[in-house]
This record gives C-alpha cells, structure tokens and sequence, in this order.
C-alpha cells in the first residue's frame, strides 16, 4: 500500500515523485477495514470526483448479534471519521476484474455475492446470478489486508485442502485434510486477533493429544467452544 505512506511523506514535507493521487478521480477501495477507511478519507482530502468503498463481507449489524456476545469482539457497523467526510459504502460485493487501455484502468467489474452458513458453522459465500456489474475508475485501492495465507510453497506442497476463502480447512481436532498435519490461528480463520491464535494453538495441542495417544485430558480453550 503506498498510497497512504506517500501522502504521509509528502505531509512531513517531502518532495514525492510520482504520487499517487485522487484529485479529480473516480475512486474504488477495495476493503472495508481500517486501511480502507484511511485510504477514504485521503482521497477525499485530495479532492477524488467521487470514492467507493467496496466490502466482500455482509453489512453488519448495528447491535451485537446473539451469536457475538460479550467479551468477542463486537461485529456491529462502524462510521469512522473519515466515512463522515462521505464516499458511498457497498457490501457484498466481489471483484471479477478490472479493464483499461492498457495503461490505466478504466472500469472494474464485480458481482454480488451472498453468504450462508453451513452444517459446520462456516459460512460460505456464492455469487448471487445475474448481479454482475461495472464501475467506472480512475484509481482502485487494494486495502484488503490478509487476503489467506500463502498457498505456494509448504501449503501446497503438503496438499491440504482450503475453504471458500482459501485458508486451511480444518476438522474439529484443529487437523488438515493430511492425517498428522494440524492448523490453527491465522492460517485457518484468516486475518484476526491474537488472542484467538494463543486459544487455537491450546486446541491445536489438544488436537495432537489426542491423534497421539486417542485421548486427551487438556481442556479445549474457553474461546473455541
């Protein structure tokens, strides 16, 4: 991401050559977060045309759902400061492609997708038919943060399968679709606090235990079950 570093610099004083900037575009930001957030109110200040922001993920809600008690953290909908300067907020929505002239983007294309949970409690995404449609752009911004883990290399080497999002499925015990080889924390729920990795790993261990020895007397983490 150096669209937010370089408007930094150029704050402090600095000269920057090449800066990449809004004014007078027509902006998409790919990602809801923070970074996506910040990347909003940048292209404000630098006097965008107009700023999408694009979430793959529902709209949350407003309050905590039944299944997001305290102390998770809360899922609910956040305006930031920089979402009050303005700029048109839109979920569920997957980016296919983007098309230009061969040097510079022109229009990005996307679809609608909706979301649904399985027997398993994940939830899986589908596109949703006919939804497909095109944006005009000038600049899109990739603030998606972890996207998955890294699939070349050691994951694809051992052959474990992927969920939907492309981190590593895994089955109750923490274990892979490859007998022996267990997951937990980030390479299987995707970007996330760490506290959720330290509960992972305890139930990656019990997991081990248990594929050892057939059972096991360590507690499953508070946070997992």
């Amino acid at each position: 991401m150096e669209y937010l570093p370089q408007q930094n610099r150029k704050l402090a004083g600095e000269d920057i050559s090449d800066q990449i900037s809004a004014e007078g575009k027509r902006v998409v930001i790919l990602g809801g977060g923070d970074t996506g957030a910040d990347c909003l109110g940048t292209a404000h200040r630098q006097g965008a045309e107009v700023v999408r922001q694009f979430e793959l993920l529902p709209e949350p809600p407003e309050e905590r759902a039944d299944d997001n008690p305290w102390p998770q953290w809360p899922m609910i909908l956040r305006t930031s400061a920089a979402h009050e300067e303005g700029g048109i907020r839109d979920y569920n929505i997957l980016t296919k492609s983007l098309s230009g002239n061969g040097q510079r983007v022109e229009q990005l294309h996307a679809v609608r997708v909706d979301w649904t949970k399985g027997e398993d409690g994940r939830f899986q995404m589908a596109e949703v038919p006919g939804s497909e449609f095109i944006v005009e752009a000038d600049l899109v911004l990739l603030a998606m943060g972890f996207l998955h883990p890294e699939h070349d290399g050691m994951l694809q080497q051992l052959g474990v399968e992927l969920d939907g999002r492309g981190n590593v499925q895994v089955d109750d015990n923490k274990m892979t679709s490859v007998p022996g080889i267990f997951a937990g924390g980030d390479m299987v729920r995707g970007q996330s606090l760490v506290v959720w990795a330290i509960a992972e790993g305890r139930d990656v261990a019990r997991g081990v235990d248990r594929y050892l020895t057939g059972a096991s007397h360590l507690p499953r983490s508070s946070a997992t079950t």
